[in-house]
């Protein structure tokens, strides 16, 4: 389970996170949905441990974030909004650091990555260099690179941005399989149509906080919508109406 509670984090006179509430169960995908700039790679960073919050708390399986870095890795796959590949490293070797970093024994790291490789369809380029890989090649590999130790809790970021109408199928099965079998997935998209199809449950941020959660069905319901994409834009537009009016008062 990934949680975050009175989240808040500030850089300078800017606040990326504003008392953030939000909750992922295990067995389900849960979309943290906003526009650009709504905090969404803050939350995730603070959740990896990367970044320290001035504020509340961020959980994986209840241990925190930043006071326990290397517990919370172990138990976290991140898919990130940029890739970050290293250019002179094949797939294959990427995901062999990366898995001697997580202290799988070679074995079964070998056996894993051989299973990635085929899941993802990534055979015909496992042996080359990343340097000119497509957008849709570099986020296979970080996808893999972030399921290579089976963690618990898995973050995907636009996890198929990039990718042909095959292999955006493919791993959107992917993450119904990773749900299936009882994984917390934490899913951010900008694309409605993913969203509805995948998300049990929606939490709508936007200026670092929470303006609407719930399930999509529930969402569209609430706010009289005919899809996800009106529910998005009234959300936002009420949410920032609302906080015009406090500060015109």
């Amino acid at each position: 389970m990934i949680e975050t509670r009175a989240l808040s984090k500030r850089y300078g006179p800017v606040v990326a996170v504003n008392g953030l509430d939000f909750q992922a169960r295990d067995g389900e995908v849960t979309g943290l949905i906003g526009p650009n700039g709504a905090g969404k790679t803050t939350t995730f960073r603070t959740l990896c441990g990367i970044v320290q919050p001035d504020s509340g708390s961020a959980r994986v399986d209840g241990r925190d974030a930043w006071g326990e870095r290397l517990a919370v890795l172990a138990r976290i796959g991140v898919l990130p909004d940029v890739r970050g590949l290293y250019p002179r490293l094949t797939p294959r070797e990427h995901l062999a650091y990366f898995g001697a970093l997580h202290g799988i024994e070679a074995p079964v790291l070998a056996r894993r990555i051989d299973a990635l490789i085929d899941r993802l369809d990534m055979s015909s380029f496992a042996d080359r260099r990343a340097r000119g890989f497509s957008r849709g090649q570099e986020l296979k590999v970080a996808l893999a690179r972030a399921l290579v130790h089976e963690p618990h809790n898995v973050i995907l970021d636009e996890p198929t941005n990039g990718l042909d109408v095959v292999s955006t199928r493919a791993v959107r099965e992917l993450v119904r399989e990773l749900r299936g079998a009882g994984r917390c997935v934490v899913l951010a998209s900008h694309v409605m149509s993913e969203v509805a199809q995948l998300c049990d449950r929606l939490f709508l941020i936007d200026r670092g906080r929470v303006v609407a959660g719930g399930t999509p069905d529930d969402l569209i319901r609430a706010f009289g919508a005919h899809d996800l994409e009106d529910v998005f834009l009234e959300a936002i537009g009420r949410a920032r109406s609302l906080e015009a009016e406090r500060r015109c008062a």
